[in-house]
């Protein structure tokens, strides 16, 4: 599979938990390609001086690519998805706030390598409804978010069809879709497992379990 890029949406509850403003129509940003930690390629690498968030989130593994659709075309939609996957959208938070206050790009923020443990790849018939499914995150057995899919603040026609009204989404892309409320830190030494369920059953493809590590680099986070 050929992963280029990936883009995301905020569910309606993480926006109010963040304070932000809820969009007439949906946002997104992008992630770099080495931000994908694939199953067991190690840990979530935290950078010094961050505060690093955790956001699960139903990623969507395209397969065909998509411009100009019609979000009212929803055959077309759901027919240009191959796949599933679980995600957790990793946030380098304190950075992500200080680009807001200065109206700065986001890229910083949301890039850094393994800010994206991906799941395996779940089949559409394992989630023949990806707007009726529950994921759920926890850190060391405590959990923070569960929540349902229908509750996404925009539906994934209407999310495809904006992201390709302004740049096309080709095949491989990985879409994002949106988060629960509960988002919060996570520190070295944190485990981290995420899930999605379906008619109450847990998937056994779409199961993360990852450590959170401390950066060895010489990087350092500080306000510019």
């Amino acid at each position: 599979m050929g992963l280029q890029l990936t883009r995301h949406l905020d569910g309606s509850d993480h926006i109010a938990e963040l304070r932000s403003a809820k969009p007439k129509q949906p946002f997104f940003f992008l992630k770099p390609t080495s931000s994908l930690l694939l199953p067991g390629a190690g840990p979530v690498i935290r950078p010094r001086g961050i505060n690093l968030h955790y956001e699960v989130e139903l990623a969507l593994i395209m397969g065909q690519d998509v411009k100009d659709l019609d979000a009212s075309d929803e055959a077309a939609a759901y027919a240009a998805v191959e796949s599933y996957a679980i995600g957790i959208d990793m946030t380098a938070r304190n950075m992500q706030d200080e680009a807001k206050r200065k109206g700065l790009p986001w890229s910083m923020a949301k890039g850094f390598d393994t800010f994206l443990p991906l799941s395996h790849i779940i089949t559409k018939e394992q989630l023949p409804d990806p707007h009726n499914a529950e994921l759920f995150l926890t850190v060391n057995g405590e959990e923070r978010q569960r929540d349902s899919t229908e509750l996404m603040l925009f539906r994934i026609p209407r999310i495809l069809s904006d992201i390709s009204r302004v740049m096309t989404i080709q095949k491989g892309d990985i879409v994002l879709t949106g988060t629960p409320k509960g988002v919060g830190s996570v520190v070295p030494g944190d485990v981290m497992r995420a899930g999605v369920k379906v008619d109450g059953k847990e998937l056994e493809e779409g199961k993360i379990e990852v450590l959170v590590a401390e950066s060895t680099s010489s990087y350092e986070y500080k306000e510019t």
